[in-house]
């Protein structure tokens, strides 16, 4: 709760624990082990947040979060630890705080979805593991695509254009570089082997606009964007999207402001191991990098995990306020990590904080917060603030009802398809083969109309020397008559002739000249013939 203009966290032996307003975007961590009050510690800190016109992400790892839209009521150990604290004197009230319900897959909160394009290579290269050589070639995919005007919203949208640069490499080779196939097809199965993972519901429109979540409610209070990952964290590879896309999402939208009166915007993870265990470590690096430089943005992030030792050093050391919850050390092992735990805190010389990490009870904590000047406090044994809003759950009915009354409901509920790389290429895809199709039925018409017109021609030679055989065949049969007529007409003619001549000669002479004459006629006549 928020009192005397700091937050109020605990008490230890009638000492107030407060986070001052101003520390409060040095990050910090909520450690301990199941069942020691994690999760209200959580709720009583972005409770004091939103009280303060901050606005609050949480990521409800078990779904116990989302009470916090509604009225509190002193159940159970509540009003003992009212009455213990003396609460009500300092104003301490059951209230609610304005919230709006989000999840990735859309079915316990609106729609929380990304880019491919607003990811970016870089980011991308990371989360998929890719080496220097495969993240240079997926910037280069990157930039084909916009050289050539091609939008990646979706994950099919970058696997339609891999496969598109692959088929088209030779081309462009020369123009960015080697697109080498082995690189394309790393890339391609990373991306196989993240959507398995449930990574292509985060990738879609519309996509988040942080500016969203940087809001007020109508009274003041500071909106508390509420991530269902029930589902999300069985898939850690996506929660680990998520993660660092939001996390660099506010380092390049938000301005530099340096040191503020107060946060601009919180954040909490829940069960961080979750998140550390699976990210390779250039993703670690990556994480590290932005926790490192968001505090000048403004914005505060809480790691919530079991031990800090599930928290990598670069991160760890980045964290000023440090809330332990007990730890359970029964292994060799599991006492190292407890020993490592307390020597992180400022020693208290009026306790050993080992011995009293492992006694705490539920409720109860280790707590160092960085004081007005930044120098982390003498670690205390506090006893931990309840939660001003309701404590367990609401009804799914009740979520999806206040999911609708949201005012950014309207702006995420439905998914839009935009036409983008993946449409644009399955149809440059169906227009090419349909091209080709149409190409190769002409190209069996032309060779079925030069084997028609061959035939033709062959049939009309054929045919020609047919009429020509037939006309040389009557032409030597009118020559033949002819000159049958013609040698009987000389003949005839000739014996004629003969006779007139041969008459005065008697009989002989009459025959006589009846054969020259005949003989004499058909010799004209085939003379003519043969001219």
């Amino acid at each position: 709760m928020v009192y005397e203009n700091k937050i109020l966290i605990g008490n230890a032996d009638g000492e107030d624990i407060f986070i001052f307003p101003k520390m409060a975007n040095r990050h910090g961590m909520i450690c301990g082990a199941t069942g020691t009050g994690k999760t209200t510690t959580l709720k009583v800190l972005a409770e004091s947040f939103s009280d303060m016109g901050v606005p609050v992400f949480l990521a409800d790892l078990k779904g116990d979060l989302s009470g916090m839209s509604e009225v509190g009521s002193p159940q159970g150990f509540i009003q003992e630890r009212i009455d213990s604290l003396g609460l009500m004197e300092k104003g301490f009230q059951f209230k609610s705080f304005p919230s709006d319900y989000w999840d990735v897959y859309g079915e316990k909160g609106m729609n929380l979805r990304t880019t491919v394009s607003e990811m970016g290579p870089l980011l991308l290269s990371s989360i998929l593991g890719l080496n220097d050589t495969q993240t240079d070639v997926l910037t280069v995919i990157f930039k084909i695509a916009d050289d050539e005007g091609l939008l990646l919203i979706d994950i099919k949208d970058l696997k339609s254009m891999i496969t598109y640069v692959g088929e088209k490499s030779k081309e462009y080779s020369p123009v960015y570089g080697n697109l080498a196939a082995q690189s394309l097809a790393a890339i391609q199965r990373a991306l196989v082997a993240l959507e398995a993972d449930g990574a292509d519901a985060f990738f879609g429109e519309p996509a988040l606009d942080i500016r969203d979540w940087i809001r007020t409610d109508s009274n003041g209070k500071g909106m508390i964007q509420i991530l269902d990952c029930q589902k999300l964290i069985l898939h850690p590879a996506t929660y680990s999207i998520f993660l660092l896309w939001l996390m660099s999402e506010l380092f390049e939208n938000l301005p530099e402001v340096g040191d503020t009166e107060k946060p601009k915007m919180v954040f909490f993870f829940d069960e961080a191991h979750m998140l550390f265990d699976t990210a390779s470590k250039v993703l670690k690096d990556k994480i590290e990098q932005v926790v490192k430089l968001i505090r000048s943005k403004g914005v505060g992030i809480y790691f919530i995990t079991q031990n800090p030792k599930d928290i990598p050093d670069g991160v760890l050391a980045q964290l000023g306020n440090k809330i332990e919850h007990a730890l359970r050390a029964y292994t060799p092992a599991e006492q190292k990590g407890a020993r490592a735990a307390a020597s992180a805190f400022r020693v208290n010389p009026e306790f050993d904080t080992y011995t009293v990490l492992q006694e705490l009870g539920t409720g109860e904590a280790l707590i160092s917060v960085l004081d007005e000047a930044g120098v982390p406090t003498i670690v205390k044994r506090a006893k931990i603030l309840p939660p001003q809003s309701f404590k367990d759950p609401i009804s799914d009915s009740l979520r999806e009802s206040k999911m609708k009354n949201s005012l950014l409901y309207s702006r995420y509920s439905d998914y839009v398809d935009r036409d983008s790389a993946y449409e644009f290429l399955q149809r440059r895809s169906v227009e090419l083969a349909e091209a080709a199709e149409a190409a190769a039925a002409e190209a069996a018409a032309a060779k079925e109309q030069a084997i028609a017109d061959k035939a033709a021609a062959k049939e009309a030679e054929r045919l020609a020397k047919e009429k020509a055989k037939k006309e040389a065949a009557k032409g030597k049969a009118v020559k033949s008559a002819a000159k049958s007529v013609a040698s009987t007409t000389a003949g005839t003619i000739g014996r004629e002739i003969g006779k007139s001549m041969g008459s005065a000669g008697g009989k002989f002479g009459k025959t006589l000249g009846g054969n020259v004459g005949s003989a004499l006629g058909r010799g004209i006549i085939g003379t003519l013939f043969k001219l």
